[in-house]
């Protein structure tokens, strides 16, 4: 009985190898973007500095979904080390969450060639709001039935890395809505997840000792 109900699980260690290669392949496909533009012909420096300067909207579309994948990957590091084992539920969760991850170079792509359209300016923070979500679900899922896919230690804690998550996911869809205005700038409200996760986390673990 104890090997059929075994048998329904599957290595951390194999979804994460292939999280973060998919993770790495993102991030290093994100400088595609400014390798693909042709200076054309350049005969001095000046006309180099001046051709650089050009990508300054490159540049910034670059570093900020740069940034962002890599806190979602800080987010899903942190995710497994309290997670024991996988099931089919969590590993198709996971695929979905790598399906918005890999279009992360594509729409970041929008935001440096279409910024003046509303689908340029929207769809890389909602590419990142779904990334968000679904990092949400994967916890979500490992914590339900009382954490039936936790470690012994990461049980405790459920609750508040919970919250955590959803504070991303809150954070994510503020993006969204301030994007047609903002554009980039959007983005800022990630610069708030942490603090307000953590002043959340403090509340439910205050909450959870009374």
């Amino acid at each position: 009985m104890s090997t059929a109900r075994n048998a329904d699980f599957v290595s951390t260690s194999r979804v994460e190898a292939y999280t973060d290669g998919v993770f790495a392949i993102a991030a290093t496909l994100l400088v595609l973007d400014l390798t693909a533009t042709s200076f054309g012909t350049i005969s001095n420096d000046a006309q180099l500095w001046e051709a650089l300067a050009g990508l300054g909207d490159h540049f910034t579309s670059f570093v900020v979904s740069f940034l962002l994948l890599s806190m979602l990957w800080s987010i899903h590091l942190s995710q497994f080390r309290g997670i024991a084992r996988a099931d089919g539920t969590l590993v198709w969760i996971n695929n979905f969450r790598l399906l918005f991850i890999v279009l992360i170079p594509f729409t970041t792509s929008l935001v440096s060639e279409y910024s003046a359209f509303y689908a340029g300016r929207v769809l890389l923070p909602v590419n990142f709001f779904f990334a968000a979500l679904l990092d949400y679900l994967t916890w979500r899922w490992a914590a339900a039935r009382r954490g039936h896919l936790l470690t012994d230690d990461a049980k405790p804690r459920a609750r508040s890395e919970n919250i955590g998550a959803l504070a991303a996911v809150v954070a994510g869809a503020a993006a969204v809505a301030l994007s047609p205005w903002l554009g980039s700038w959007a983005f800022l409200t990630y610069a708030v997840n942490a603090p307000v996760s953590v002043w959340l986390q403090r509340r439910a673990e205050a909450a959870t000792s009374r």
